[in-house]
């Protein structure tokens, strides 16, 4: 029980307190430090407590992965190349336009250091850490969901709190399918890839 109150706690004060409190107006240095903190706070409990291993499974099932990944990959593409055509036609494709060699080099800093310790942090580490306390699979997809959008609060914008909150739950399912820290991330590098290549970075925190 005692275990039990202090993850609810946790999961509290990481997952919705702190993502809020960015919001707040304070020193960015505080925020940051913060966060550093938080971090490495969420690996040592995930190696040390949980005895989590981050290594890359050999038993990946790569067929299945990109047969599932393509599909929503396409509908992702239509959907969201016709958003920015239709409200936004200026940027559409406008830094693989304009400043091809930039736009791989942001594709790589973001896959490696944007998308990969969000993995660890809202799959890995969520699901190893607080699966357990829910009876309802359902709701803890959902509350996992959530959280990922919270975490995205800081933008305050409510379009990319949907797409984040959608994306969150396609990133929870296959987390789920596969228990795989890297396959997530692999997916969630190419959707958000995507986005910032179809000019929707801009609102999404992407430099351009």
């Amino acid at each position: 029980m005692k275990s039990s109150n202090y993850k609810l706690g946790e999961l509290f004060i990481v997952f919705v307190l702190f993502p809020i409190s960015l919001v707040l107006d304070y020193a960015i240095w505080i925020k940051f430090i913060l966060g550093i903190l938080g971090f490495a706070y969420v690996v040592f409990i995930l190696i040390r407590v949980e005895k989590s291993s981050l290594k890359i499974r050999k038993d990946i099932n790569w067929k299945l992965f990109w047969q599932r990944t393509l599909v929503k990959f396409m509908l992702i593409m239509v959907l969201t190349t016709a958003f920015v055509w239709f409200t936004d036609k200026e940027n559409l494709f406008v830094v693989v336009r304009t400043k091809p060699q930039f736009w791989v080099f942001i594709l790589f800093i973001y896959s490696l250091f944007s998308v990969y310790p969000q993995e660890v942090l809202y799959r890995t580490f969520f699901f190893q850490r607080y699966e357990s306390l829910f009876t309802n699979n359902r709701l803890f997809l959902f509350v996992n969901a959530i959280v990922f959008s919270l975490g995205h609060l800081f933008f305050k914008n409510t379009l990319v709190l949907v797409i984040t909150f959608l994306g969150g739950l396609l990133f929870a399912l296959t987390f789920k399918k596969t228990r795989s820290t890297f396959l997530v991330s692999v997916e969630h590098a190419i959707y958000g890839c995507w986005l910032f290549t179809v000019g929707m970075g801009e609102m999404l925190g992407f430099p351009s």
